[in-house]
Order: structure tokens, then C-alpha cells, then sequence
């Protein structure tokens, strides 16, 4: 089963020539994002800002929504003119609605459908795919300007059909001397990938009637350190000396690149897949019918299940889907000595399988070959692991990341060492995912999985992250495989991404963010 490729998108809505509900005054709209549900039931997903006194609203709050390209995600943008400050908008004049899918705006950069109800008001959706480009971009910036009465900016990228409002700043009140705070925002919303962009300056308004203080054009490669005039061009007609309505000055303006897991996967990091198997005596005789290794008339069990159900979406990310696997806990021949981290198809010098077909193979195989025994060890097979993942953080990219399973039925009596392995390998590329099969107590594994990160080793020193990941196999018998990976690889991709850039690691094909200054 191939894993569903998931990214976010950013949503950025406009209006034209919507209906006057006001007496005196123009509409106040907002636009109201929903989605449908499985069960195919509206939810709301956000709002937008409301804008006063205006008809043509450019909304600058997005809507950032997952998108998955294998279903069909029903959204509705609902336009409301807003009258008083209570949350239920039922007692707001409603403007009209419009219904489409995610996928159809993603067909086109300017998708423009009519206005449900309404014969001549036009919504737009713009979609920006943030993880869109090599190289997503965060810019900052910050902005002193010397004007007068309640400024902010507004920023606009160009795009086919015009300039389209990719930020809006706060409002700073009564200061002739404003600072805006810095934010950031993907550089694709800011210009389009475009390194061309316009930054318009308004005075505001209670009543929303925004008296324009000035614009001017520029690119990323001029707001580093600048300083830029700010022109009104109806003054500068009427006025004989004018020179400018103020000056813009960029005190930061930093191009930072944060990869995401796509942009690691798709740029050559491979996923290492290692699956080690609890053979302890506590399993029961793999003979019978009680036993978690018996293998009923249908080919299953919970082990096989486990396997086959992760094994299946990780194997996507690894090129040559060729997997180490290995067991634990069992007296294996000829010498009968119990070993905690032996391969599954018996040799040492080689112990991949070939895919997750494989790894079931050499499980059915090994399995009448060896005596189950004891006692649960995991440090071994985590130390084994994190010996390759060590090597890997060797490389100057973020070539390889490593994912163990172990797939077990009791509890860990190496707890003191496991802790130790787990401390060590939270600093290599490598994350743990425990699935715990059978009744037993698996209190302890819930303490390894630290999500609340105070995970330290025997001597006090702390995990540098959480990369343990545990659930038991019982809470999904009666759920599709996919409910079981999805829950079991949830922490995975964030774990990837967080280490990568921790270690300021890039992927191993990529290319150089666009460079505003030059000198960044």
C-alpha cells in the first residue's frame, strides 16, 4: 500500500462586486472556510479577518488546509456581511456561497467561479502549495516609517490577472514614528517565487475608509538594509514641491530555509526500515493455537500483521526496499546461546530481506529454527541500529534516516540500558516505534514513548528528542492495517524534519534558497 502523500496548502481569498447590506455604509464581509467531513457533514475550518466598509475585499489571513491528493476534499466558502461581534453568524446578512474542491482550485493558479445565489459577485481562491519550489522560504521583516496617523502596509504580489494582498501588517496607532513587529511568511505567498513584488502603505480607519499614504515598487533583492519613498501620486499631481509621504526603511529582510519531509524524501534522504521481533518464551509455544507466533490457517498473526501493515507504507521511502531484519531472545543454532539481536535469515554478513514480503519470508522460516527463550532485551538491537545512523550523521547532507520496529509481547528487563540506547540514539538520525502485541502490562513502553520529554538515561542525562513511538496492537484488531501505521508513523515525518534541521542538515539534491541580498 503506498502511503498517502500529504502537504499544506495556502488559500488566499478575494471578492468582487459584492451585494450592500449596509444602511449609510458599505458591508463588512468576512469569508468563512468549510470542509466536508467523511460522513459528508459541513465543519468550519476558519475565518477570515472582517473588513470594514468594502465591497471588493482582499482578505490577507489565509486558509491553511492538508491536502491530500488521493480524496476528493469538498470545501465552502461562505461570504457573510458582519454586524455585531458574537461568533454565530446566522444573524449576520448572509452574501453568498461558493462549493468546490481543493482539487479544482489546484488546477489553476486563478480559479474563478461565480458566486452561488448571486448573479455578478466573483469569488477568487488562489492556492499556494507552501511546500511548493526546492527550497521552501521564511522572510523576515521589520520596518521603521515616518508618516503620519494610524498606518500599516500591505504587501502585493504580481500575478497574471493583477496584485493580488499577500500580507497586511497591525495597525500601529498615533505614532509618527511606527515600528511594525517582524513576520514571516513562505517567500512563494510574498512574490510568487517572483523576486518582484509592490508594498502599498494605508491609514486606518475605524469606518474602513483607508486614505492611502503611499506605495512603491521594489524586489527582494533591494529590501535588504533600504530605504524606500513612499509616493502618492494624486499629491504629487496637486502639489508643486512634493517629494514624498513618507520613506519605508527595512531593518531585516533574512531568507531562511526550512525543509520539510517531502522536500528530504524527494531529495534523496533514505529511510533505513529495520524490523528486530520478540522470540522470548512468553510468546507460548509457537505450535499452539495460544501462542502470539502461531500462525493460524489464514497465514496471520499479530506479529505478521504488525509487519505487514507498517512494513507496506515505509517501504515507499527506501530505493532498493531491502531490509534488515533480525530477532531477540531466542536460543538460535548450532551453538543454542541465546542472542538479542541475530538476523532473521541466519547470516550475519548480509541480513536484508527483499521488501516486506521478504521480512514475512525469513519470519516464516526462522521460526521452527530457534527456541524461544529469554529475557526481553531491547539495547541490544536499538545499539545495533544506531551504530549505522551514527555513521550516516558522518555525511555533510541528510542522506539516510534510520527506523527501527520492534514488535513485542512483554515487558523490557533491560530497562536501565534501553533508557541509555534511547538517550544516545535521540541524538542520531534514527526514530523507535514499539508495537506491543498480546494482554501484557505495557506501562513501561508508554514511559519510553517520552512525548512529554523527560526521558533520561540511568546517569540523568536527557533525550535530545522524542523518537520513541509506541502503541498495542490490541487497540486496532478490529481496524483496517491502515489504521495501525497511520498511528504508528504519525510522529515520524516531524521527527525527521526536527533533527535534519537541528543538525542544519539539507537534502542531499536541493538547491540554494533565492538570496535577497546577496550576501545571506
Amino acid at each position: 500500500m503506498a502511503a498517502q502523500c500529504v502537504t499544506k496548502v495556502e488559500l488566499t481569498v478575494s471578492c468582487q462586486h459584492l451585494l450592500d447590506k449596509d444602511i449609510g455604509s458599505k458591508s463588512d464581509p468576512l469569508c468563512v472556510l468549510l470542509m466536508s467531513s467523511a460522513n459528508n457533514q459541513w465543519y468550519e475550518v476558519a475565518r477570515t479577518e472582517q473588513v470594514q466598509n468594502c465591497l471588493n475585499p482582499n482578505f490577507a489571513k489565509k486558509f491553511v488546509v492538508d491536502y491530500y491528493f488521493e480524496i476528493v476534499q469538498k470545501l465552502k466558502f461562505g461570504i457573510y456581511d458582519i454586524d455585531n461581534k458574537t461568533i454565530d453568524l446566522s444573524d449576520d446578512d448572509f452574501l453568498g456561497e461558493l462549493e468546490c474542491t481543493l482539487g479544482q482550485v489546484g488546477l489553476s493558479s486563478d480559479y474563478v467561479p461565480p458566486l452561488f445565489y448571486l448573479h455578478y459577485q466573483r469569488i477568487k481562491v488562489f492556492l499556494c502549495e507552501m511546500t511548493s519550489g526546492v527550497v521552501p522560504v521564511l522572510v523576515n521583516l521589520s520596518f521603521d516609517f515616518f508618516g503620519k496617523s494610524d498606518p500599516y502596509l500591505e504587501f502585493y504580489k504580481q500575478t497574471q490577472t493583477g496584485w493580488q494582498l499577500a500580507h497586511r501588517t497591525e495597525v500601529v496607532k498615533n505614532n509618527l514614528n511606527p515600528t511594525w513587529k517582524p513576520f514571516r511568511i513562505p517567500l512563494q505567498s510574498l512574490c510568487g517565487g517572483d523576486l518582484d513584488k509592490s508594498i502599498k502603505c494605508y491609514d486606518y480607519d475605524n469606518d474602513g475608509s483607508h486614505d492611502l499614504i503611499g506605495c512603491f515598487e521594489t524586489t527582494m533583492k533591494r529590501l535588504q538594509d533600504a530605504e524606500f519613498e513612499c509616493i502618492n501620486s494624486k499629491k504629487k499631481q496637486k502639489k508643486k514641491g512634493y517629494k514624498n509621504s513618507g520613506v519605508v526603511s527595512v531593518k531585516l529582510c533574512q531568507v531562511v530555509k526550512e525543509y520539510t519531509f517531502l522536500d528530504y524524501i524527494m531529495g534523496g534522504c533514505q529511510i533505513n526500515f529495520t524490523v528486530a521481533i520478540d522470540f522470548t518464551g512468553s510468546n507460548g509455544d509457537p505450535r499452539s493455537p495460544q501462542s502470539l507466533h502461531y500462525i493460524s490457517p489464514q497465514g496471520v498473526n499479530e506479529y505478521l500483521s504488525a509487519i505487514w501493515s507498517v512494513g507496506n507504507v515505509i517501504q515507499d521511502y527506501d530505493s532498493d526496499k531491502m531490509f534488515p531484519a533480525f530477532g531477540f531472545g531466542a536460543q538460535i543454532p548450532p551453538s543454542w546461546q541465546v542472542s538479542h539481536e541475530f538476523p532473521l535469515n541466519f547470516n550475519p554478513a548480509s541480513p536484508f530481506c527483499a521488501g516486506v514480503e521478504g521480512i514475512v519470508e525469513a519470519y516464516r522460516v526462522c521460526l521452527p529454527q530457534v527456541k524461544l527463550y529469554g529475557p526481553t532485551n531491547f539495547s541490544p538491537i536499538i545499539n545495533h541500529v544506531a551504530c549505522f545512523a551514527k555513521q550516516a550523521l558522518q555525511q555533510t547532507t541528510a542522506s539516510q534516516y534510520f527506523v527501527l520496529l520492534i514488535i513485542t509481547d512483554g515487558v523490557i528487563t533491560d530497562m536501565d540500558e534501553t533508557r541509555s540506547a534511547i538517550v544516545n540514539a535521540s541524538r542520531l538520525p534514527m526514530s523507535i516505534i514499539i508495537v506491543g502485541v498480546g494482554g501484557a502490562d505495557f506501562s513501561a513502553m508508554e514511559f519510553l514513548d517520552g512525548d512529554d520529554g523527560c526521558l533520561r538515561s540511568l546517569t540523568g542525562e536527557a533525550a535530545m528528542r522524542d523518537i520513541v513511538q509506541f502503541v498495542p496492537f490490541r487497540q486496532f484488531q478490529n481496524t483496517p492495517p491502515e489504521a495501525l501505521a497511520k498511528s504508528v508513523l504519525a510522529e515520524v515525518p516531524g521527527q525527521v524534519v526536527a533533527f535534519f534541521n537541528t543538525m542544519k542538515l539539507s537534502p542531499p539534491k536541493s538547491s540554494p534558497a533565492p538570496n535577497p541580498a546577496g550576501t545571506i
